[in-house]
């Protein structure tokens, strides 16, 4: 199994998760909005879950080496 947190390389900048990939939707977490700031991707709070935003800053980034963003936080 892997420890790895899921990327998804998207094209919009608001984003959805509930945790279902591959799984029942009862299984996930509640879903909540996300929104990609200057920095091209966003962590979703509850599964761990990377957005990355197709052609954005993140995009071809050594994901392991960026910190963790959470959608509304601030750096």
């Amino acid at each position: 199994m892997s420890t790895q947190p899921e990327i998804a390389l998207v094209t919009s900048t608001r984003v959805s998760c509930d945790g279902a990939t591959g799984i029942a939707a009862a299984l996930g977490h509640p879903r909540v909005y996300l929104e990609i700031d200057e920095h091209g991707y966003v962590d979703c709070g509850y599964c761990d879950k990377r957005f990355v935003l197709k052609g954005g800053p993140a995009d071809g980034a050594d994901q392991s080496k960026l910190p963790d963003i959470a959608s509304g936080a601030s750096r």
